[in-house]
């Protein structure tokens, strides 16, 4: 099977808005409750991101979604998030029950949140770099991708990076 760029087979990897508060807020949440370290995080910014999204033919100068990618499929807007869950220990994974509700309603939902996330929760200047001990969670950081190393800015929780 032919991979995006940067992942490895069995790689399960949440791709989000790294300036963004909310999206901080959710990777910092997935980095607490997913125990046992099945998803990876990636920012949408930082070069990985854009490698994959461009892979997937998807907008690399705005990012109107989370993605979530296992394998050569990615899942948009509120299947990422019901896929994201599901991959999480109870309670968490409970929430992927909400997919019996129709994607029309369930996307309509998640885009009223992601179009207002900077005015309703805010956005960094810059992305932020992910803190030492969580660094192995993100592509690019502490890892060694196949063609070369990580050369700029990624999402997550610990210090802002330069711009």
């Amino acid at each position: 099977m032919h991979l995006p760029p940067h992942l490895k087979e069995g790689d399960k990897v949440v791709l989000f808005d790294g300036v963004c508060k909310l999206c901080n807020g959710w990777s910092q949440f997935l980095i607490r409750h997913d125990t046992a370290g099945t998803l990876k995080l990636c920012s949408v910014q930082s070069p990985e991101g854009q490698a994959i999204l461009a892979w997937f033919g998807l907008p690399t100068d705005h990012f109107p979604t989370m993605l979530f990618v296992a394998g050569a499929r990615a899942f948009d807007r509120s299947d990422a998030v019901l896929y994201v869950v599901r991959e999480l220990p109870s309670p968490w994974r409970y929430a992927h029950w909400l997919k019996v509700i129709p994607q029309g309603i369930r996307d309509w939902c998640y885009d009223r949140i992601a179009l207002n996330r900077y005015r309703l929760f805010g956005r960094y200047d810059r992305c932020i770099v992910p803190s030492p001990e969580h660094r192995n969670r993100f592509i690019g950081h502490g890892q060694q991708p196949a063609g070369g190393g990580n050369s700029g800015r990624t999402g997550g929780t610990g210090s802002e990076a330069a711009p």
